[in-house]
């Protein structure tokens, strides 16, 4: 749609706004028009680390426990859990009264048979798995989790807001293999997905779910606390091209617009009716992720000698510009900054002055012979096709042969899973982003995962970190976890997994006709008409 096009709907959709019948204006009250990020291509939230699905999964399904702003698990599903035998029994009791969209009620063997297929999908639930002797249901609304040892994170596991989701589906869809979609959606989150108004490319819709009980007690906060709806329906309009999105916003065609363009922020703050604010006071952490399998990446040597030539200032400036430097945070380590893991620690090489000509000495003494370094970028995403262009431009000036390979994310995906030499198709590096909840804990955190090729692309071999992020899990308490990511992250600027670049802070742009906006990724309880 061109702009002009959108512009002119836009003064027709006020005016017919103006002169509809109170029952038209009525339902339009009733109803919350959300641009997300990209099209909804991946319905169900356990299959994919898609942030975009994430947030969709949230609306339909509810957890078991939820995460509040300090990154504290708190009941959600459950009314609560009692621990015995040393921590090795607990019991989690659900609430009252939840249902399903189906009309039926959540029992405990729903849950435990959305647990087993979730764990087999996302690492942290993995590992909590492997310390469990047998997954329960003790009567109805009890599921019981015997440990071989104890596993203090459990809560944690289950209500974490990073990707995939901990979704809690009826046992007949949650069978469903867990590398394959289930085959419609049927949750017991605060609202229903209307399968049948889909169209891909175009819109998603969602109603509120009558039969969903709010918790009574906490703040909402995250994704705890109640899930009071106050919105009949919310519609999701994709609009590709971000300053036909703005134009929408700021001409009342829509409601919230997730992602504001960097670019656009002026533009956004200056237009009347219209808040930017930043959702996620953990951003997105970026990182230029290597081929530990080919050259020269494969050489740890050149791995290290290519710090001094990471500039994260100017990756961040590439991504929000240089206006505004409360909208990124450097030095960027190995965790997520201002969390309880993070550190600077051992950040030295990232920080001292650089000296690109140093650099191209080091690279030589330590083996590079000028192969060609083939840099993925997706193309189709604005704030990593930027950070792909100073990426290489760095990288050209400390003297490495750099190739750009600049496509759409999913076919840069498609090429990642090549494991042989950049000659037969293969690549070196690529760039792309993270929330940065997924840096919280080492946890779930597959980018810093060890495993060689059963791992992350990139397929790094680092049985080091393998064996701290053991010890992370059987730490005593909070002080004694901060310290194994210390040495986490010291160990990691040595086997350099990948290159952190940087974090910067995602804002958001919606009316100024809407309130309880909460923080975090996009919510759409506590939302109401201002």
């Amino acid at each position: 749609m061109k702009r002009r096009t959108l512009l002119q709907g836009a003064g027709a959709f006020v005016a017919n706004a103006i002169g509809a019948p109170a029952l038209v204006r009525a339902e339009a009250a009733t109803t919350l028009r959300f641009i997300p990020q990209q099209d909804l291509v991946t319905l169900d939230p356990v299959t994919t680390f898609a942030y975009i699905t994430r947030n969709h999964g949230y609306m339909v399904f509810d957890t078991l426990y939820g995460m509040d702003g300090n990154y504290r698990a708190t009941p959600q599903m459950v009314e609560g859990h009692r621990v015995e035998q040393d921590g090795r029994r607990w019991d989690l009791t659900l609430r009252e009264g939840l249902r399903f969209h189906d009309g039926t009620s959540v029992l405990a063997r729903d849950c435990v048979a959305s647990l087993r297929r979730w764990a087999k999908r996302d690492p942290f639930g993995g590992s909590l798995m492997e310390a469990t002797d047998e997954l329960s249901a003790a009567d109805d609304r009890t599921i019981r989790f015997r440990l071989k040892r104890a596993f203090p994170l459990l809560p944690i596991a289950l209500g974490k807001a990073s990707v995939p989701l901990c979704a809690m589906m009826p046992e007949r869809l949650a069978v469903t293999d867990p590398f394959q979609q289930v085959p419609e959606l049927i949750g017991s989150g605060p609202f229903r997905f209307k399968a049948d108004e889909r169209v891909p490319g175009d819109r998603a819709v969602y109603t509120r779910f009558e039969g969903y009980v709010p918790r009574k007690d906490g703040a909402p906060t995250w994704t705890s606390g109640p899930k009071v709806v106050h919105y009949d329906r919310v519609e999701w309009r994709v609009i590709g091209d971000t300053s036909t999105a703005t134009s929408a916003l700021i001409a009342g065609e829509a409601d919230w617009q997730e992602y504001a363009s960097h670019d656009q922020l002026g533009l956004l703050k200056a237009a009347r009716g219209v808040t930017t604010r930043v959702l996620d006071s953990t951003g997105f952490v970026t990182m230029l992720r290597v081929n530990h399998l080919q050259p020269p990446f494969n050489n740890p040597a050149i791995r290290r000698a290519l710090w001094g030539g990471i500039d994260q200032t100017s990756c961040m400036q590439g991504v929000v510009g240089a206006d505004d430097p409360s909208l990124f945070h450097v030095p960027l380590g190995f965790f997520c900054p201002d969390t309880p893991m993070a550190s600077t620690d051992g950040l030295g090489p990232l920080t001292e002055p650089r000296d690109p000509n140093r650099v191209r000495a080091d690279l030589k003494a330590a083996g590079y012979t000028g192969e060609t370094v083939l840099l993925m970028v997706p193309s189709n995403s604005a704030p990593l096709l930027a950070l792909g262009q100073v990426a290489a431009d760095l990288l050209q000036r400390v003297g490495m042969n750099v190739e750009v390979y600049a496509v759409e994310f999913n076919a840069m995906l498609q090429r990642r899973n090549r494991k042989g030499p950049v000659s037969e198709g293969g690549w070196s590096a690529f760039v792309t982003n993270w929330s940065g909840m997924d840096w919280l804990n080492p946890a779930g955190y597959i980018a810093l995962r060890g495993t060689g090729e059963t791992g992350y692309a990139g397929w790094a071999t680092t049985p080091r970190i393998e064996a701290l992020r053991d010890a992370w899990f059987t730490a005593p308490d909070e002080a004694a976890r901060s310290a194994v990511c210390r040495d986490i992250q010291l160990q990691a600027m040595q086997d350099v997994p990948y290159y952190p670049l940087g974090q910067y802070l995602q804002p958001t742009a919606y009316r100024s006709s809407l309130t309880g906006i909460l923080d975090g990724f996009p919510s759409f309880w506590n939302v109401r008409p201002a």
